[in-house]
């Protein structure tokens, strides 16, 4: 395991995690150690590729045998999954979206606020006059 650490930069836990899933399968030796082949180390780089994007395990564990590798991108290999991903990029600008709204409202607030109390904070806030010095 401690190689297949070393080739992904993916910790053991998260990798067992990945196996509990159903995101990877190595296989095991009579001994229970489980043996990496290069398929697992590329699975592991589609994951985490899959996970930076956004996608849940359980939605990676539906797409992953529909997608292949060209090069440095994933492709889609089954017709159902461009529409899954299409939800999920939907899904994903609703958050977006979702999110903005509520930046504005508390940008509003802020706006409001008194200068004396926006003064206050920023000799409060990490590295202002008021935050101690590094030695």
């Amino acid at each position: 395991m401690k190689e297949m650490v070393r080739r992904t930069g993916v910790h053991e836990r998260l990798l067992r995690y990945y196996e509990k899933q159903g995101l990877l399968s190595p296989q095991r030796l009579p001994s229970g150690y489980r043996e990496y082949s290069e398929t697992d180390v590329d699975t592991v780089r589609r994951v985490r590729c899959l996970l930076t994007a956004g996608l849940s395990t359980s939605a990676i564990a539906q797409i992953l045998p529909c997608l292949r590798d060209e090069g440095d991108r994933l492709v889609p290999t089954c017709p159902d999954l461009v529409g899954q991903l299409l939800a999920q990029r939907d899904r994903m600008t609703t958050e977006i979206e979702a999110l903005h709204t509520s930046r504005g409202l508390l940008d509003n607030v802020l706006d409001a606020t008194p200068d004396h109390l926006k003064q206050a904070a920023a000799a409060n806030a990490p590295g202002g006059p008021g935050a101690p010095r590094a030695a």
